[in-house]
Parts: C-alpha cells; structure tokens; sequence
C-alpha cells in the first residue's frame, strides 16, 4: 500500500476513531468528577483542569517524537534519559554562566544528535529500535549520574522559570506551547512528503523502499525528531521545577508510549493521528489526577494505569484482527 492510500485509509476510519477517544475522555471526567464529589472533594474546578493541562503538557511534548517513531513501526524507550541528561546539562552550563536561551539551543542539539545516534544504529546498523533505545536509556542515565556525581543541581537564575510558569490571560504558557508544537508537527504529518513517507514506512516498508523512498534516512528523521521533543520536554521540566534531578524523567518513556497507544496510534505502525497523542496525554493526566484527589495509593495508580493501556491495546489489535 502507498503513501497516498494508507493516508485515504486513515481518513476513513479517522472520525470514529476519534470521535472515540473524545468521548472516553469525556466519561472520564465526568466519572472522576461524580467519584469525587461523592467523597467530598472536587474533581472539575478550573484551578485543577489547569493542573492537569500544565503535568500533562512534558509528556505531551515528549509523546510527539513517540509516536512519530512509533508511525514508522519503531519504537525509542532512551526518551525519559534524554529529559534527565537534558537538566543536569542545563543546569550545570547555565551555573557556568551561560545565558539561558543558548543553554536552550544547547541542549536541543544535544537531543537532537542523541536521537540521530539511535536512529543511525537502527536504520542503517538493522540493530532493533528496542535494543538499541534501551541501551541508549542506560548509558544515557548513567551519563548522567557521571557528570556531577549524581548530585542535584539548583538555585537557577529566575528566567528559567519563566519559560514555564508565565501565564496568559490567567492560562499558563505551557498550553500554547504545547498547542503550537502539535500544530506544527500535524501540518508535517499531513502536508509534506516526509509526513507522508513516515506513514508509508510503518505500512509497508518494503513497499515504501520499492516506491523509492529513502527508508533508512526517514527512519533517522523520526529518530531525530524524538530526541528534539524529549530535550524540550526537558527543558520544559527544568523550568517548571526550577531544579535538575539526575532521576527526572525517570519512566517517562512509559508514560509516552501510553499516551500514543490511547491516543489511537497503531503499535505496528503506519495508522492513527497524530493530534489524537494529545487527548490520549490528557487522559492519562486526568487518570493521574484524578486517582491522586481520591487519595488512591500509588500502587494501585499504576496498576489501574496500565490496566488502561494493555486496554488500549487489546482494542487497537482487535481492530487489526477485524480488518484482516
């Protein structure tokens, strides 16, 4: 199957696919805010919903590269490592004096060559993507314990924080960031070739090479792209804590992987819609909230999580089976 016709195949199961999700998100908030209002506590006030956009919106950045490797059939497990690199660089170039935009720049280059470095080894060394962004996972982490001896890093100049906790009309800035990064990669996905080609991979690889798309170089693309969105996010966690931990992002890549597989994306790559990672971040945040108002031990919050996932998944296999 082409590019052109796996996109036509999207499009057609697209809006009850989506018009799914947005209504378990909506049976979710309404779930939670009837169970918390029985408890006594209250789910659905405006200073909560802010909460959960502004935890959501790093693993909804992160998700973005995610689900871009994910469309090509791959998958980049190094992610939560790249947030926790991300801050201990930050934090130790900008207590070197260097200015914060730079130290910015910096650190998204770094994300950046990471992933390249991962998408290298698997599209042209044919290591698989699971071995290879879980050694880089580990190496990543231990970096990062090395280069300051596994110490914290605080006391950061006030501009930092401003990146993250700089409101807008009352709404914090985090929610056009994150708005503005999905339209961008949505417009990519839907308008450009490379958008197109991503799809084309994860369809039919085979296929996509015999059409004379360049698979090796895209799958460094997607790769790549993973390693830009997971320095943002953590560059957006080092402003909104205003503190580096060589243990940020810890499980990170879980919560990313999640977030694409309720979002809708095809595990095997090749279909779903990228926006749709978005609602399916919010709905993990909202599950985390959520479970956290009604004092549920942490657990049984994980468990009830991934009991949500293996669900997600367990759907999207079954629409696989339906369609074969």
């Amino acid at each position: 199957m082409n590019a052109n016709a796996i996109q036509k195949d999207n499009k057609k199961k697209i809006d009850f696919q989506s018009l799914t999700l947005y209504i378990g998100a909506i049976a979710i908030l309404i779930i939670f805010t009837v169970v918390s209002k029985l408890a006594g506590k209250n789910f659905l006030t405006f200073g909560n919903i802010q909460n959960v956009i502004t935890q959501s919106s790093v693993i909804a950045v992160i998700a973005i590269g995610q689900s871009v490797v994910i469309l090509t059939g791959g998958i980049d497990l190094s992610v939560g490592s790249i947030v926790g690199f991300v801050g201990i660089l930050g934090g130790l170039l900008m207590k070197a004096g260097m200015p914060i935009g730079l130290v910015c720049v910096v650190l998204i280059i770094m994300g950046i060559l990471i992933g390249m470095s991962n998408g290298a080894l698997i599209s042209y060394g044919k290591i698989p993507a699971f071995i290879v962004t879980l050694g880089s996972l580990q190496i990543i982490r231990g970096v990062t314990m090395v280069v300051n001896s596994g110490k914290p890093i605080s006391g950061f100049p006030e501009g930092l924080r401003a990146i993250m906790n700089t409101k807008i009309m009352g709404m914090p800035i985090s929610i056009l960031y994150v708005f503005i990064l999905y339209a961008i990669i949505m417009t990519i996905m839907k308008r450009t070739r490379l958008g197109r080609w991503i799809y084309a991979i994860g369809g039919n690889a085979k296929a996509a090479k015999l059409a004379g798309v360049k698979t090796r170089k895209i799958e460094l693309y997607a790769y790549a792209m993973s390693g830009l969105f997971a320095a943002v996010g953590g560059i957006l966690l080092l402003s909104r804590l205003s503190y580096a931990d060589p243990n940020a992002g810890s499980g990170y890549e879980l919560d990313a992987i999640a977030a694409v597989v309720i979002g809708g994306i095809a595990m095997s790559g090749g279909k779903g819609n990228i926006g749709n990672t978005l609602v399916g971040a919010l709905i993990l945040g909202m599950l985390k909230c959520g479970l956290q108002i009604l004092n549920v031990p942490v657990y049984f919050q994980t468990i009830i999580i991934g009991l949500a996932i293996i669900t997600a998944v367990f759907f999207d296999k079954a629409k696989e089976r339906k369609a074969e």
